[in-house]
C-alpha cells in the first residue's frame, strides 16, 4: 500500500514540478467563448496533472485532520465531491480496508487520470468517477460526504452543498476543508479578517478560478447541524511570510 505521504522529490525534480504549476498559475484559468466549466478545468490543470500533488501538498492544509474528524464507520460509504487525483484517499490509511466504498467525483478527466492510478490499491473500495458534483448520485446513500479545497473551484457550489447534504444518510456527516476569508461583520466567534486580506486573497486565487467566499460557511450552517468548526492559517509556498486562511467544518444532516 502506498504510503500516506506524497514522496520528497529531488531538489532539481521538485523545482521543475513547482515551476509547472506556477507556468499555469501565471497563466490563469480565464474561461474561453463558449466553453464549459468543465473545460476549462481540463485545459487549465491537463499540463500540470502529474505534478499536482507535489505542489499543494505544502499549500491544503488540514485534509487528514478533516478526514479524521469524520471518521467513516467500518462497512461505510464516502463520497468525495471534486476529489480531483485522489490523493486525499491516502490519508484514510488503513481506514480504507474497512469501508465498503470510497467514490472520488470530478469533472476533469486529466486529474480522474491520476486518481485512477490511485484507486487501483484498493480494488472494489476506490473509484473515480467523472460526473459533476451538483447532480452526482451514488447508488445509496452515503455515511459521508465532503469537499477537500474543491466549494471554493465550483461555480454552483450552492447548489452541490445541496446534493451533499441530499445523498448522505439521516444522521451523515459533510466535511468541507477551504480557503476562506470573512465578511465585514462576521458571525459571533468567527474570526474578522482584516480590510487587506479580504480584498486581496479573493483576488489572488481568482485567477487560478478558486473563489474564496464568507458565504460558504453561512449556506453550510444553514444546511446541516454543527458538529465542528475551526479556523486556520497555510504558508504559500514560494511567499515567505504569507499565510492564507482556511477552515475546517463538520456538519450532520438532519434527520
Amino acid at each position: 500500500m502506498m504510503d500516506e505521504r506524497t514522496p520528497e522529490l529531488p531538489l532539481l525534480s521538485r523545482l521543475y514540478s513547482d515551476s509547472r504549476v506556477l507556468l499555469q498559475f501565471l497563466r490563469g484559468q480565464r474561461g474561453r467563448s463558449g466553453e464549459g466549466h468543465a473545460q476549462s478545468l481540463q485545459r487549465f490543470y491537463a499540463p500540470q496533472a502529474d505534478h499536482y500533488d507535489h505542489f499543494r501538498e505544502r499549500l491544503l492544509q488540514g485534509r487528514r485532520e478533516l478526514i479524521d474528524r469524520l471518521a467513516p464507520p467500518p462497512g461505510g460509504t464516502v463520497v468525495e465531491l471534486g476529489g480531483g487525483t485522489g490523493r486525499n484517499l491516502e490519508f484514510f490509511g488503513l481506514r480504507m480496508l474497512s469501508l465498503e466504498r470510497v467514490d472520488v467525483v470530478d469533472v476533469c478527466p486529466a486529474l480522474l487520470d491520476v486518481a485512477r492510478k490511485r484507486c487501483v490499491q484498493w480494488p472494489g473500495v476506490a473509484r473515480a468517477i467523472l460526473a459533476d458534483a451538483t447532480t452526482y448520485e451514488p447508488e445509496w446513500p452515503a455515511d459521508r460526504v465532503y469537499f477537500s479545497y474543491s466549494l471554493t473551484m465550483m461555480p454552483h457550489w450552492r447548489k452541490a452543498i445541496e446534493n451533499a447534504v441530499r445523498i448522505l444518510k439521516p444522521g451523515g456527516l459533510l466535511g468541507v476543508a477551504d480557503f476562506y476569508v470573512s465578511g465585514n461583520a462576521p458571525p459571533r466567534d468567527f474570526v474578522r479578517h482584516n480590510f487587506l486580506a479580504r480584498r486581496f486573497w479573493p483576488r489572488w486565487f481568482a485567477h487560478s478560478g478558486v473563489h474564496p467566499s464568507p458565504e460558504h460557511l453561512s449556506a453550510l450552517r444553514e444546511c446541516t447541524r454543527l458538529v465542528h468548526c475551526s479556523e486556520h492559517m497555510a504558508r504559500v509556498p514560494y511567499l515567505p511570510g504569507l499565510k492564507v486562511p482556511y477552515y475546517l467544518y463538520i456538519g450532520c444532516k438532519r434527520a
